[in-house]
């Protein structure tokens, strides 16, 4: 009997020692080989330099909260914009605390752009937390603070917007969207004054 046992626990044995060294490391490796190979912007997290330090990344969202930018869409992963705590706050439709802090972030909109309906995707987040980009509305909404604040013609802000816009992928995977990392950071080379 344990003759049998030791027979058929040896297959057995081999075969998750080799899988595991098969899935768990050549697998991965050659994988990261082809990522790094054929795309190593995307491979390594899509980040932007700029004086040579890393100060973002085109597929993770940051706070924007200066009235000078454009503002992202509410963040619900840590203490926001975190990669190490994505998800979004699980907070469902009846609960209060989501009714009072979209109602703040209603409010505080409508301060700087009365009379105009906030589009949903400023006081609301992502599922993720992290999402970098925003509808057009959203962008849109606001050309008329940044403008302002920075001393540029509208006109010249919207086209800025306009030309920023993402179409969907194919024509018709997903939606139009602007990346606000993108977006502000051709709005800072835009040749704005300085803050006062």
């Amino acid at each position: 009997m344990n003759k049998d046992l030791s027979s058929a626990l040896r297959p057995a044995i081999v075969m998750t020692l080799l899988f595991a060294a098969l899935l768990g490391i050549a697998y991965p490796l050659a994988l990261t080989g082809v990522g790094q190979a054929l795309f190593p912007a995307q491979a390594n997290g899509s980040l932007v330099r700029a004086d040579g330090k890393v100060i973002g990344s085109d597929v993770v969202g940051q706070a924007f909260t200066s009235d000078r930018y454009f503002h992202s869409r509410p963040s619900a992963a840590g203490d926001g914009y975190d990669g190490l705590a994505s998800s979004g706050s699980n907070l469902g439709p009846t609960s209060q605390v989501l009714a009072d802090r979209v109602k703040a972030d209603v409010a505080r909109y409508q301060e700087t752009t009365p009379g105009r309906p906030v589009p949903p995707d400023l006081v609301t987040t992502s599922a993720s937390g992290l999402d970098p980009h925003l509808s057009p509305e959203a962008a849109f909404y606001q050309v008329d603070r940044v403008a302002r604040v920075r001393g540029i013609d509208p006109a010249a802000v919207r086209k800025l917007v306009a030309d920023s816009v993402e179409q969907p992928l194919l024509g018709f995977l997903g939606e139009p969207r602007v990346n606000l990392f993108a977006l502000n950071r051709r709005l800072d080379a835009f040749g704005a004054k300085p803050p006062a």
